[in-house]
């Protein structure tokens, strides 16, 4: 069959797929968003979803059949969704939302007994494919999970792009590779298991202490990896490392083998095999013996790499003074040329990275920057582009979202900047907001609390308005590694969280983003990370409290302080004076009294 390129209309290309569904007896297609590692963030070959709908978000999952086609998102996209989906025949779904049908009730109203529904098994979890089974139980369709159909009708698809692997420096890991993985095989005993598979890409490239650039702002490197009691094998791409790594590879113990061998490879496992179904694609699963007894459980490197070790902690805070010095300097020079110079999103965000790109370590952004002026502030992880960018005029506020990777940390800040007056009402939601942020922020509490405990701090200031905000609060962040990185956040509603949540234990990092979004008119979102760590011991046992580690001042402008409680008003004043004291060195006389403005006590 003759392919289509990107450049055709989404509906042209639904009719090509449409053809290539009939000609393989497919009644509908799943075409969800991820890879075969199930990461959040995938390189342009495996944007099949994105390819099929135009919907250019970084999540959710198109369905189509013969006659129908659907887009599954939450509620970060329902505006982008919208907006990218006119015209192109696709209905989008909302999910959360009261009366949206779910995925398999729409198959079920639309088909029948009998019927073939195809996914691409490298694409879903088996968890994913567990449930959906479970729900179209006794429907009698048919699951195809081998054909990537969307793959075969894209004519101008990326290639798959191997990049060369970087040894991460010991100096900045403070654990060697030889001594993680000698801990997870402890790990592995006490689990009673005997083999370990990894999919997961930014826990290899932690166990390996390697890092790569084969996913835009994720320092990581496409690999699957296979650990038993005695060896340990990488299946990566040999021509992206060179004879040094692989070299020192070898004196740990570690097998370099080609990424293509792995599905067959674990063909020949026996025995028990720890993985986590959650994390770990369908065709792995469907590619292990019937023999092999499967332990799944989250992933021991995943636990151990969100407690960050002394060195990375302290690179942590590294990172973010340099951090902080890019976004005060940002801060500075768009409140001073606001109605001077002509600003919009796509040149903000443009100036923002050439100040993190001066900083020592700096290595890229962590995610493309969320720069939302007015109105467009409320679509929670809105992306500029040439057709949607606005210029910014001295009135209202931006939402901007943001962060950097350095070598020494990852970091991810938000704030709501006030560009000319508000009216009382923004005022009021800038200043709830920020009360549930600080409040998180202060949490002092007994060890073996989790975020879906610690979550009502930061919505209890808009709940008590009957008011909310449809996103997690919360979510772990890397060392030099993905900026969304489980198992740790704050949500009380776990359909956000893609694992149970575990106790807090010092050295997690955790991002505190509470927000308010009105539709057409603002959006407010306040975010720092926080560093969990070890407080006083009673005879009640240990507490444990947090480290706010980003250093950029809270924009008093929009802050009414008769609204906010004493302890709230006490945080903020010792935070911003630990702000200029430790930014205000690194600045310029104007730009350091600016700050020292800025940070003033109120």
């Amino acid at each position: 069959m003759t392919g289509i390129t990107k450049d055709r209309s989404v509906k042209d290309r639904i009719a090509l797929l449409r053809q290539a569904m009939d000609a393989k007896a497919i009644d509908a297609c799943i075409v969800p968003t991820g890879d075969p590692h199930m990461s959040e963030y995938i390189s342009d070959y495996y944007r099949t979803r994105e390819f099929i709908t135009g919907f250019t978000g970084s999540a959710g999952t198109a369905v189509i059949t013969a006659e129908d086609a659907g887009l599954w998102a939450d509620s970060r996209y329902f505006l982008q969704a919208e907006d990218e989906l006119e015209g192109s025949g696709v209905t989008l779904y909302k999910m959360r939302l009261p009366g949206t049908v779910e995925i398999h009730e729409f198959l079920m109203q639309r088909l029948h007994e009998g019927c073939r529904v195809c996914v691409d098994g490298r694409l879903v979890s088996g968890t994913w494919a567990d449930k959906f089974r479970r729900d179209m139980a006794g429907h009698g369709m048919e699951l195809v999970t081998d054909t990537d159909l969307v793959g075969e009708i894209w004519a101008d698809r990326p290639d798959l792009v191997f990049n060369p692997v970087m040894e991460y420096p010991i100096e900045y890991a403070g654990v060697p590779r030889g001594d993680k993985i000698k801990t997870i095989r402890e790990d592995m005993v006490k689990a009673g298991t005997e083999t370990l598979i990894l999919s997961g890409l930014s826990d290899i490239a932690w166990l390996m202490n390697l890092r790569g650039n084969d996913v835009e702002c994720n320092p990581v490197f496409f690999a699957f990896a296979v650990m038993t009691g005695d060896e340990v094998r990488l299946y990566a791409d040999e021509a992206a490392f060179g004879a040094e790594i692989t070299e020192a590879l070898e004196k740990d113990g570690i097998e370099l083998r080609q990424y293509e061998d792995f599905y067959d490879d674990i063909k020949k496992l026996d025995g028990e095999v720890m993985l986590d179904r959650e994390t770990s694609s369908e065709l792995i699963l469907e590619s292990l013996p019937a023999s092999v007894r499967i332990v799944s459980c989250p992933s021991p490197v995943m636990l151990r790499k969100a407690v960050k070790n002394p060195v990375e902690m302290e690179g942590i805070r590294s990172a973010h003074i340099k951090d902080g010095a890019a976004m005060c300097r940002f801060l500075y020079w768009l409140k001073t040329n606001i109605g001077k110079l002509e600003i919009d999103e796509l040149s903000a965000a443009e100036k923002l990275h050439g100040f993190r790109a001066e900083q020592d370590l700096f290595m890229g952004d962590s995610f493309e920057a969320i720069i939302g002026y007015g109105p467009h502030g409320a679509i929670v992880h809105y992306g500029a582009t040439p057709k949607t960018n606005i210029k910014f005029e001295p009135e209202s506020m931006v939402l901007v979202d943001s962060g950097g990777q350095y070598l020494d940390g990852t970091t991810d800040i938000t704030r709501t900047i006030v560009l000319g007056p508000l009216t009382d009402k923004e005022k009021t939601m800038f200043t709830a907001v920020l009360r549930g942020h600080i409040n998180l922020a202060r949490a002092k509490f007994p060890k073996g609390l989790s975020g879906d405990n610690l979550d009502y701090l930061a919505h209890e200031p808009l709940w008590e308005m009957g008011l909310d905000y449809r996103h997690g609060t919360g979510h772990g962040v890397g060392h030099y590694l993905n900026v969304h990185e489980g198992p740790n956040g704050f949500s009380w509603d776990r359909s956000y969280m893609d694992t149970d949540m575990p106790a807090f234990e010092e050295g997690m990092l955790t991002s505190d983003e509470p927000g308010y979004y009105e539709e057409g008119a603002f959006g407010i979102r306040h975010e720092s990370l926080l560093l969990c760590l070890c407080g006083e011991e009673t005879e009640f046992g240990q507490f444990m409290e947090f480290e706010n580690v980003t250093m950029v001042p809270i924009d008093l402008e929009g802050v009414v302080p008769e609204q906010m409680q004493p302890k709230e008003i006490e945080y903020l004043n010792r935070y911003h004076q630990k702000v200029f004291e430790t930014i205000g060195p690194l600045l310029d006389e104007e730009e350091r009294e600016w700050l020292r403005e800025a940070t003033r006590a109120i």
